[in-house]
């Protein structure tokens, strides 16, 4: 008689918290900063304003440039 051997394999037992970091990173979506720019004359517009509301007052200008852009740009100054 001829003894056959019966080959048995075992696969490996994976519970769901073993496969859960592919999973999560699977889901995990990159956040896209929208890049806007800004015109000269939109800055520049602003920025009179900004004086205006001043009263006209000379000397801030730059400061008045500076808060126009940032205020168009969504920043915080």
């Amino acid at each position: 008689m001829t003894e056959t051997t019966k080959k048995t394999t075992t696969r490996k037992k994976t519970s769901a918290s073993a496969s859960a970091p592919k999973a999560i990173a699977a889901k995990k979506t990159t956040k896209v900063q929208e890049i806007r720019t800004v015109s000269r004359e939109e800055i520049a517009a602003l920025a009179h304003k900004l004086w205006a509301e001043r009263g006209y007052q000379h000397g801030h200008d730059a400061e008045d440039w500076f808060r126009a852009e940032q205020a168009l740009l969504g920043k915080a100054s």
